[in-house]
């Protein structure tokens, strides 16, 4: 599937996605993490922190995108440009659905919302070690450094859990 779609718009394209896929996964962990230890929250207000978040990040790469390409080169991006640009900030974007899935079934009673929103965070987080995990393998470096792999990455995603749960931000 990713040589597919790597060949249909350039391996650099699809790289800049894969790279605000994981962007969009650590900082979503975080505006997660961040709402769980709020305490207050209701599922209306963080599902509508969460799609803010995400669509503001998605429209801030946006404007960034857009502003180097008018930097670089002279004009603003539209048609083929402009396509790649939505496709490769769409993560951001996308980085809001699982979370929001899962406050919606807060909201319907199945759950408790920090429940929620800490499975989100959980996700995320083993979301990180499935890329890792990949591209240890795609790298063709074998199973224990794939894993390895797979474990710094989440990791990481736990690392910024962990440093946003205490200091309650």
């Amino acid at each position: 599937m990713a040589e597919r779609v790597a060949d249909a718009v350039g391996t650099a394209t699809v790289t800049a996605h894969l790279k605000e896929r994981l962007y969009a996964t650590i900082t979503m962990i975080s505006v997660v993490i961040g709402l769980a230890g709020t305490g207050h929250p209701d599922a209306a207000g963080a599902a509508a922190t969460v799609a803010t978040a995400a669509a503001g990040l998605w429209l801030a790469s946006l404007v960034a995108d857009q502003q180097a390409h008018r930097v670089t080169h002279g004009a603003l991006a539209r048609g083929r440009e402009l396509r790649l640009m939505l496709f490769v900030s769409s993560p951001l974007l996308l980085s809001a659905v699982g979370p929001l899935l899962l406050i919606g079934v807060s909201a319907l009673g199945a759950m408790e919302l920090r429940t929620a929103l800490y499975t989100a965070a959980a996700v995320n987080v083993a979301t990180l070690f499935g890329w890792g995990w990949y591209g240890g393998i795609r790298m063709g470096a074998g199973t224990a450094v794939a894993l390895f792999a797979g474990l710094i990455d989440a990791a990481i995603g736990t690392a910024v859990a962990v440093v946003k749960a205490a200091t309650g931000h």
